[in-house]
């Protein structure tokens, strides 16, 4: 009897160590950054993690503009990239899961093994092409091309991982509303999905956070400083040798990460399982 007790609190000790471990690898990059927005100077050198004299001035700095920085305009063009892939990728992945799901088609299997075979592929691999496509449709410095884009990349990954969740929702109540006659959109619209909202939430959160932090194809497809998302506008406030400053840069980290949280807490309530337990009641 001890001999389980001890066992159970060994386990018991080690899962919260664990937890410690992982939280503090999560939240003391963040506190470090937190500080290193209200601490004096520009570098990361003379930086503390509880600042000794706190100011603003690094947070009013971003509100300057000049011939190279214009960080609360790619402030609004991230946050409008990010909103637009979000939504569009939570309409396409959604059309094409339920398609994979519920119906059977020719060329449905290679077209699964086709979208996995595709994650495989890094991105910048084609970066290149993407950079002659964009000069040839005379699309370079559009944002309309970069959501095409993040919107293509986001639905291999994510239409195998809906597909999958839409699977485990029963068909027989698809069938029951077919017999009571209803539509395929009506059954998609108003069964599966209010029972998918957790899949549909994890997409649309992919969707909204994928762009907001992507440097590598935005920096190819971008060049004019004015239509720049916050990941290069922020890497070259400290790529520059001579005026670097890393704790503005912080300032405009902690910013960004803002629109993440909001959208995280208005999402988080679906980021449960088993939504589809009580559906063939009744």
């Amino acid at each position: 009897m001890h001999s389980i007790k001890r066992n159970k609190n060994i386990r018991l000790f080690g899962t919260y160590l664990l937890l410690a471990i992982v939280s503090i690898t999560i939240f003391y990059p963040l506190a470090w950054t937190i500080g290193a927005s209200f601490n004096k100077g520009n570098s990361l050198v003379s930086t503390t993690l509880i600042p000794k004299n706190p100011t603003f001035d690094h947070y009013i700095a971003l509100t300057k503009t000049s011939g190279t920085f214009y960080y609360f305009q790619w402030f609004l063009n991230s946050l409008k990239i990010s909103v637009v892939t979000m939504v569009l990728s939570v309409i396409l992945v959604s059309i094409t899961a339920y398609a994979f799901s519920r119906f059977r088609f020719r060329g449905r299997k290679n077209g699964l093994i086709m979208f996995l075979l595709l994650q495989m592929i890094p991105q910048f691999s084609a970066l290149i092409a993407l950079f002659v496509m964009a000069q040839m449709l005379h699309l370079v410095n559009s944002h309309f091309l970069l959501i095409l884009i993040y919107v293509g990349g986001q639905i291999p990954m994510n239409t195998y991982l809906m597909k999958g969740y839409i699977d485990s929702i029963p068909i027989s109540l698809d069938e029951s509303a077919r017999l009571d006659g209803a539509s395929r959109t009506r059954i998609f619209l108003q069964i599966l999905a209010p029972l998918a909202k957790p899949m549909i939430s994890v997409v649309a959160m992919n969707g909204f956070t994928g762009p907001l932090g992507d440097f590598a194809l935005s920096s190819v497809i971008l060049r004019d400083p004015k239509s720049y998302t916050l990941p290069i506008g922020l890497y070259n406030l400290i790529n520059d040798k001579m005026g670097a400053s890393y704790t503005t840069f912080a300032a405009g980290a902690i910013l960004i990460s803002l629109p993440v949280a909001i959208v995280f807490i208005l999402l988080q309530k679906n980021f449960v399982s088993g939504l589809t337990e009580g559906g063939t009641k009744g």
